[in-house]
């Protein structure tokens, strides 16, 4: 086993936990107007509630709750976000200002896919005792 395969866990849930605390500051920024950035106004579509799913569910994705749901709503938003806004601006992410919204995306569908690693909430006693409930009330 190689290094890199042997800290494989950990750096995913690094990788986790710095992509979910980016996306909820941003979020943050957005929603409260600090860190330089506007305040979107309430409850106005699509900029305040992109940024209610940016805190919450990359708060979520930070601490490893529903990792892999959280994770998804928070990818198709930011596709979202790149086809409506950026994408009508020019055919690269780089010539439409898109980048991070790109990035974003594919970092949120590949922790959807590999999961939280190791450090997450859900892989706490107390979630996976549920878990196993729900999956034998389910198989009943």
């Amino acid at each position: 086993m190689s290094v890199l395969e042997r800290w494989q866990d950990q750096v995913l849930a690094v990788f986790r936990i710095v992509v979910g605390f980016l996306f909820a500051t941003h979020g943050i920024a957005s929603m409260f107007g600090v860190l330089g950035t506007k305040q979107v106004e309430a409850f106005v579509w699509p900029g305040w509630w992109a940024s209610a799913i940016q805190v919450v569910a990359g708060a979520l994705v930070m601490v490893g709750l529903g990792t892999r749901y959280a994770a998804l709503l928070c990818s198709g938003s930011m596709a979202y976000a790149y086809f409506t806004v950026h994408q009508p601006g020019g055919l690269f992410p780089v010539e439409n200002g898109g980048e991070k919204p790109a990035l974003f995306a594919f970092a949120f569908l590949l922790i959807a896919f590999f999961g939280s690693g190791v450090w997450a909430l859900e892989k706490l006693p107390v979630f996976k005792q549920q878990e196993a409930r729900q999956l034998a009330a389910a198989t009943e």
